[in-house]
């Protein structure tokens, strides 16, 4: 079943952003690799695709998990919580219906 994955921002995330980027984006990968990533990226600060300093509010992925409390564990283990980027992550079931 697909989930979405919100994390909500620290403010001021960005330095720790950068810190932890790599391995975050790693662990997506993966999930792309296995082809359980439906999509996943940042939420922009200001309304630009390239928030520049401003940095970003948090973050949405949507992937394929065997079930909540599986999704809930991949959650928990991303870089981005052990940088200290993500001040609260809720993951709940989604149905994709369009497109």
């Amino acid at each position: 079943m697909w989930y979405v994955v919100y994390s909500q921002d620290v403010e001021n995330s960005l330095p720790l952003r950068k810190s932890a980027r790599s391995a975050h984006l790693a662990r997506l990968q993966q999930l792309s690799d296995e082809g359980r990533l439906l999509v996943a990226g940042p939420c922009p600060a200001i309304d630009s695709s390239d928030p520049g300093e401003a940095g970003f509010t948090g973050s949405v992925v949507i992937a394929d998990f065997p079930s909540l409390e599986e999704a809930q564990t991949w959650a928990a283990a991303d870089p981005y919580m052990d940088a200290g980027v993500y001040e609260q992550v809720t993951v709940k079931p989604y149905l994709k219906v369009l497109p």
